[in-house]
């Protein structure tokens, strides 16, 4: 009878232990930091660099896009992004990365059984990489956004510091459950809107 092999994985504890290490090699508070180089590349180029292999009569729709605003901007600029944060410490856990997870990439879609439910959509620059990618891309996407709206500089860190720690809890939380129930795991819109029904926020309802 054929022997079946199977990769060795590391418990939860280990896995804990993984984290913890790498928290301490890379502190939190090393992750905040980007000092661009004298060799940093040109951000233009590079998405000139993009263009050679697009559809050469959609390049100039694009830039026109990105000129709208500096969201706009940020949002065609994931290749720019990515390059900076290349240069930038990471605690070495590497992910499937959705790769542009900015604000605008989340939305509201049907799952397979009809119900609505909300989450990030869009997957066409996703790669394997470091996971502070993601959250960093969707912070400053935040950022960007809430200066161009006219949010004070203190409810964008508000709203940012809040988004992170709301990746924190997640993350926590899943770190404990059976892969099963994680690939379930969905933040459903009915029940949000009935949640918000039941407390009596009408106008947060009306605005969600």
């Amino acid at each position: 009878m054929a022997k079946v092999l199977t990769a060795s994985r590391p418990s939860a504890p280990e896995h804990v232990d993984i984290g913890k290490a790498a928290r301490t090699a890379i502190p939190r508070e090393s992750l905040a930091e980007f000092e661009p180089s004298a060799s940093r590349p040109d951000p233009v180029a590079l998405l000139e660099g993009q263009g050679v292999s697009r559809v050469p009569e959609l390049v100039p729709i694009r830039y026109g896009r990105m000129l709208a605003s500096p969201f706009a901007f940020f949002r065609g600029a994931a290749l720019i992004m990515a390059t900076d944060l290349a240069s930038t410490p990471t605690s070495g856990l590497t992910v499937q990365a959705c790769g542009d997870a900015h604000l605008s990439n989340f939305g509201v879609f049907a799952a397979p059984d009809r119900s609505m439910v909300f989450d990030v959509n869009d997957f066409d620059e996703t790669l394997p990489g470091p996971w502070e990618w993601d959250v960093k891309r969707l912070t400053a996407s935040l950022a960007v956004a809430g200066r161009q709206n006219g949010i004070s500089a203190k409810q964008r860190s508000a709203v940012v510091l809040a988004a992170a720690a709301g990746y924190r809890t997640e993350m926590t939380a899943l770190a404990t459950m059976r892969n099963l129930d994680v690939w379930y795991r969905r933040m459903d819109v009915t029940s949000i809107l009935a949640e918000l029904k039941s407390a009596g926020a009408t106008g947060e309802r009306k605005r969600t």
